[in-house]
């Protein structure tokens, strides 16, 4: 007869073996390198202000790009992703970040803000991530589109709408150079969209 003593010693086995299992899967993984973008710190020749309040909220985005993973085209029908590498957090709010960096950094505006920051706003900056991967059909190219609306906040009109591309040699179809060559390209559409808005509000 199996006893209540074996039953417990093969139930302690599998549980020791299926912990053995888990700690070898995850100690087994390949570690991610961790990257980040920049927003533009300084502004050259850049004219105007406003003394509008401007909420920016956290861009819209398909399945495939609202992650924290790095997009690569091998193809323009395919998407894959770098394997070992990610961004510090999901896409969308990453440039979020960096839109609120850029216009703070200007100090063009009166106020930025974000959605829960309790501010009677004038203004919404939307945007939808049209693109953003590195493309690698023929050779290495960062490329980046973003479409952008300005909201009137008091009526919900929209007062303006843009679609910013951008692209950038990366060299080398890796995370460092794809990271690099997706920076510079997003440096450029950040002037653009502060450039943009601050000539319509």
């Amino acid at each position: 007869m199996f006893s209540a003593t074996r039953f417990v010693r093969a139930l302690s086995f599998v549980c020791l073996a299926l912990w053995l299992a888990s700690c070898s899967v995850v100690g087994g993984g390949k570690e991610l390198t961790t990257y980040d973008l920049s927003a533009p710190a300084s502004f050259d020749n850049l004219r105007g202000r406003s003394n509008a309040q401007l909420l920016i909220s956290v861009p819209t985005a398909l399945k495939s790009l609202d992650s924290e993973m790095i997009v690569v085209r091998p193809d323009n029908a395919e998407i894959t992703y770098f394997g070992d590498a990610q961004w510090s957090d999901s896409l969308p709010n990453v440039l979020q970040d960096k839109l609120i960096q850029t216009f703070e950094n200007s100090g063009r505006m009166r106020s930025v803000v974000k959605p829960g920051d309790g501010v009677v706003v004038d203004y919404k900056l939307a945007t939808s991530i049209r693109s953003f991967e590195l493309n690698d059909a023929n050779r290495p190219v960062a490329k980046i589109a973003l479409s952008v609306k300005i909201i009137n906040d008091r009526n919900g009109r929209v007062v303006s709408s843009r679609l910013f591309k951008a692209s950038a040699p990366a060299g080398s179809a890796t995370p460092a150079k794809g990271v690099a060559a997706l920076d510079s390209a997003l440096e450029s559409v950040l002037n653009e969209i502060l450039v943009w808005t601050l000539k319509t509000i």
